[in-house]
This record gives C-alpha cells, structure tokens and sequence, in this order.
C-alpha cells in the first residue's frame, strides 16, 4: 500500500522538527536533526538553514512493514504557501502542527481551508507541549471553535482498545455504530474499522499531542496514524499521474514531479499529455530528501520524478488524466526585476522562465517595449529568497523593485467588438460579443458562428487567441477579466486569408468593444478575520471603515470578539503588525485571498498608472481596410460602419 501525506502548519509551530522525528523512528535517517542546528534532513538548501524556515516542498519516504509511506514537508510561511497548496493536491492525507502555546494563528485557518476544499482527510498534532504556557485542552477547545467540531484526542487509541469517551463520541457519528452499541454494546473490531472509514471521510479527525524537538508522543501518533490510513490503488488500469512539482537540478536537467493515480510507468514510456503532447519518460527517480535513486518502474501510490518531459505544467494531468488543477492561493503583487547595468535582460528572461516553470504562481512576463521582466509575488520575504536563488544558482545579482497591487480590469455593460484586417493579400473579419460575467469568473468563450459564415477551423483561432494571452484593458493597462466573450460572425477569404489573420481580427475586435464599453477598475481583496479582547474591538473596527473595508457583526465570545471583513489587499497587507502593536501579540489575524471586487480609489490609481491605451504597441481598436489595392487604417468609432459582415442588431 502506498500513502502520500503531507506536514502542515503556520510557520514556526514545528513541522520540520515532527518530520525528523518520524523519519527517524522509521529508521529513515539515523539521527534527528534540528531547525535551529541547520542540519534537518529536509531543509536541505542552503537558504533554508540560513532562515530556519521551509521555503521547498520536500520529501522523503520510509516502509513499515508492506506499505510505504511518502512525507512531503511543506512549507508553513504565507509568502511560500502556492508551494504548500500544489503539495496538498496529491496528499492522501495531511498532518497539521499546531503550537500547544500559540494555539490557531492565521496561516493555520488557510491551510485547513484548503484541506476541506481538497477533501484531504487530516490529523492533528498539538506540537511544543514541553513549553511553557502550553495548554493541549485548551487548544484542543480552539479547534473545536476554528477548525471543526469533529477532531477527537485518541490519546490511548491502539488496535482492540479505545477509552469510554472515544466509543461513544464515534457512536454519536454513526448509525450502525450507534445501534449497536445500544443493543449489543462495544465490538473493537468494528469500532475500528468505521474509524478507518470515518478519517478517510473527513467525518472525524484524530488529534494527539506531544514535543517533536524532545520526541514525546511522536512514536504514539506514528502508531495510531499508521493503525487509520489506508488507500485503494489500482495498478491494472492504464497509467494515470498529475504533476505537482517542477525542479532543475545540477546540470540544468528539468524534473517533473508526479504522483501515480492508477497504472504504472516504466522507463522509455511514450507519456502524452496536454493537447496531443508525448514525450519520452528517459529516466525515473525516486526522491528521499537530497537522496535519488534510479527505478525502471513506478506504480500507482508512488510519488516520483522524471525526465525527458519538456513542455508540462505543474498542475497537469498525465497519462491517461486530464483534469487540470485549480489554486486558490495567488499573488496580489507585481514586480520588475532589476539587473546590473550590461546584462542582456532578454538572458535574464530565460533564467526566470526556469524559476516559472518550477513556481507557476511567479507569472513571470516580458515586456518588449520597456525591454522588463515582471514578476507575481506574494510578499516582500518571497522577493529577497528569489534574489539568493538566482545568486545562487545562476551567479546573477539582480533585485526588484518594491512590489505593487495586480490591477484588474472588466465592464459593466455589454457590448459588441468589431475587427477586420485586410492588408493586401489578407483577409479576416470577426465579430464578439462582450459581457459582464460574474467577479472572479475570468475569460469564457462562447461561439454563436455558423459554419456557412466561418468555416468551424477559423472559428477555432478565434478561440485560441482569446486564451492564448492576458489582454490589456483601457483604463491601466491591466488584465482583463471577468467577461463572457461570444463569436457571433465572421468571415474569411479562399484565397487571402493566412496564418495570423484571425490573430489580429479577434484583437482588434476586442479592443474596438473595449472602447465603448464603461469600464471599471478591480483591485484584489481579503477576506479577514481577527479575534481580539472585547477592549480593542472598536480599534479594530475603525482601521478595517478607514481601510476601505466592510465588516459583519462582530461575535462575542466571553471577553473576546471575533470580527469577519472583506479588506483591500492595497490598505491591509501590513496590518498584522498594526494588530501585535495594538494588542501586545495577543490579537489574532487570518486572511485570506478572496478574489477582486470594484477598486475603492478607481480615480488615483488610473491617474497615478498613467496608461496611454492609444501608445500600447500590443494592441490598437483599429481596423485594416483594403480598397484598389490599397490598405488604409480606419479608427475604432468609424470601423463599424465598413464590416462586412451584416451587423448585428
């Protein structure tokens, strides 16, 4: 049997620490190794021992008895958390550090978010009990109020034994047990297996406490984890993975990650992927922290890397699976690179194109006209790891400049977009129809063309090109989002029209319904959530109205309040220190990307951006006539009345 889990926690509740010790009571390692001794068997980079935190999603893997196990330690700091969430999509089941003495903080409530979203089963480890100020029941009742209702202390869980509390607290979750134990009373064996099904549900999740750095209770929870997981792969069905990680390694060798869904895979295997993509699997590696091993064969359950795949993501389905992943947590800032004064930027560009394919979440573009590479962050911390990253690894000192909030841009009414392109020898006519769509929503494509106006090929670049880029609205130059993009007509030529022509067509077509549609400006926002005492509430209160913000009622909890909002990332990145001041370190903050909503200062962002959307060499809202031979520019508020397909009304 093969399980994949991952460790889970807000950053400095001790992860790494409970990792090592669990490798080491496998007899994965030999020693334990610590944080603070920058010796941890899978904080293996030298950044991670400079910082003390997990920046990389490592592994590791260790057999007990039959089955094997593959720990992903992931990493726990919110500037890195894209890392976190693409580990968590091959997890079987997750393990989640919570300080016995800081109790929930913020990136705690994310994390197991996205396990609910995942339907990742957890367990829950209450860490640093040794400390002072440790209080499990108290945490324990944190959780209950936070997390879930369903998480039970199986303190004292072993195969054929469970206390009185554990009994009935299963038989109050299940009918067939609760029957039972009304009539005929307690059965181990079946106790055991409806909590086997039950963890795998996410109907209960089993808690036990300890210290990982003095190895207390981490042999117990080893024991009661390995006694409840279980997984059903199927190695008789054609071969399925999904990617969730890309690495290069010494030489520059690209390395793609994989967990096997079903199936197995052998070396010299034709893999396809994509649309129509195969490629050659030219070597298999299993990974235990900085240790590899070359395998002719994998199987389904495995966690695995190969090479010879050049074009996947990370994300992607392989083999026979072809569901995409979604990521709930992406940047809301941008920056520019900046390099020494002589270095090729478009040199630069390639080496960041390696760091993309490895952290998709960078977004990292070029932009020609400026000759600058911009890149998505998630914070100020990712900024100075990347600069040692690329000194690092590429000998290149570059720095950025100070990060600013990714803009979006949509409209609020519909609108029809004309564009033809018809130099001599030419030829493309495309009408869209441009509409709201609900926020968050991104670019959909519709297509209402009929194939006697377009033949269904033509039809198809259309779409292409509409998913092929980002496109720029008017008001900043920003990305466009949120709309519905319909094909109602087009036309081509037998003769003129060639390669590229819809390209050009469909932007134009674009850009021209942008002109006159009433566009809005979006800015991203955070759902936030802070319990502070019930003497800082109205603070608080006042920061989230001045912050532009909106917030619920509070909640009142004894002398503590809980208070939901919805917050411009612009004036609320910073507030958790505002917070810690505020209240001495007792206040507690989370937030969360929560997607974008209208930008609250429209007006000084535009004028402080400055976009000229009549300069942008990308695109322009005119169309190309061709009349005696001769081509001619016709600006977008006159195009419309020259198309020549029939307008709609």
């Amino acid at each position: 049997m093969n399980i994949t889990f991952g460790i889970l926690a807000h950053v400095d509740a001790g992860k790494t620490t409970f990792s090592e010790a669990l490798l080491y009571h496998t007899r994965s390692i030999k020693r334990r190794g610590r944080v603070d001794h920058q010796d941890a068997f899978l904080d293996s980079h030298e950044l991670e021992k400079q910082r003390g935190i997990t920046i990389f999603s490592d592994q590791a893997f260790f057999t007990i008895g039959d089955d094997t196990y593959y720990l992903i330690d992931t990493p726990g700091h919110v500037d890195f958390s894209p890392e976190m969430e693409r580990a968590v999509q091959v997890m079987d089941y997750a393990v989640v550090i919570i300080s016995g003495v800081e109790g929930i903080e913020g990136h705690t409530e994310t994390v197991w978010r996205l396990l609910r979203k995942h339907r990742v089963p957890a367990f829950i480890f209450i860490n640093k009990m040794d400390r002072t100020g440790a209080d499990a029941a108290r945490v324990l009742e944190e959780i209950r109020t936070h997390l879930t209702a369903d998480v039970c202390d199986l303190s004292g869980v072993a195969e054929g034994q469970m206390p009185e509390e554990v009994i009935e607290f299963l038989a109050e979750r299940d009918e067939e047990l609760l029957e039972h134990y009304m009539e005929q009373g307690y059965h181990a064996d079946l106790w055991l297996t409806k909590l086997r099904q039950m963890v795998r549900g996410g109907r209960v999740v089993p808690c036990l406490s300890g210290s990982a750095l003095h190895d207390l209770g981490v042999r117990e929870f080893l024991d009661l984890f390995t006694l409840l997981t279980e997984t059903e792969y199927d190695e008789s069905q054609p071969f399925a993975g999904r990617v969730y990680k890309i690495r290069h390694d010494e030489q520059g060798v690209r390395l793609t990650y994989i967990k096997a869904i079903s199936g197995a895979l052998h070396v010299r295997d034709d893999l396809p992927y994509g649309d129509g993509i195969m490629e050659k699997v030219t070597q298999i590696r299993k990974v235990n922290g900085h240790q590899v091993q070359q395998v002719d064969r994998v199987t389904a359950g495995e966690l695995f890397a190969v090479t010879g795949l050049t074009a996947v993501r990370v994300g992607d389905g392989v083999g026979t699976c072809r569901e995409q992943a979604s990521f709930e947590l992406v940047p809301t800032l941008r920056s520019k690179v900046v390099a020494e004064p002589g270095v090729n930027m478009k040199e630069v560009y390639a080496l960041f194109r390696m760091l993309d394919a490895e952290d998709p979440s960078l977004h990292v573009t070029w932009e020609e006209r400026l000759q600058q590479i911009h890149i998505h962050v998630m914070g100020k911390i990712q900024l100075e790891v990347l600069k040692h990253i690329v000194a690092d690894r590429f000998r290149l000192q570059v720095d950025f400049e100070p990060p600013e909030i990714l803009y979006r841009e949509t409209i609020e009414q519909p609108v029809m977009g004309y564009g033809h392109f018809e130099p001599l020898r030419h030829y493309a006519e495309v009408h869209l129809r441009i509409e709201p769509a609900p926020r968050n929503s991104g670019i959909t494509f519709a297509n209402e063309c009929r194939p006697d106006d377009l033949p269904v090929g033509m039809q198809n670049l259309v779409k292409q090109h509409i998913f092929e880029r980002e496109h720029h609205g008017l008001l900043t130059g920003s990305p466009l989002t949120d709309v519905k993009i319909t094909l109602v007509k087009g036309r081509a030529h037998n003769k003129h029209t060639h390669g590229g022509d819809f390209r050009e067509a469909t932007f134009r077509a674009l850009r021209q319904g942008l002109e006159k549609a009433r566009n809005i400006l979006l800015e991203p926002v955070y759902e936030v959530k802070i319990q502070v005492q019930l003497d800082h509430m109205g603070r608080v209160l006042s920061d989230i109205q001045a912050a532009s913000g909106r917030f619920e009622p509070p909640i009142t909890e004894g002398d503590q309040a809980i208070i939901h909002a919805v917050v411009p990332v612009a004036t609320f990145m910073d507030y958790g220190t505002t917070l810690a001041s505020l209240t001495k370190g007792k206040g507690r903050i989370s937030m969360a990307y929560a997607g974008y909503e209208r930008c609250h200062n429209e007006v000084e962002v535009i004028a402080r951006i400055g976009y000229d959307k009549d300069a942008d060499p990308e695109y322009t809202s005119s169309s190309i006539f061709c009349t005696k031979g001769q081509s001619f520019s016709v600006p977008w508020y006159e195009a419309e009345a020259m198309m020549h397909c029939p307008i709609e009304e």
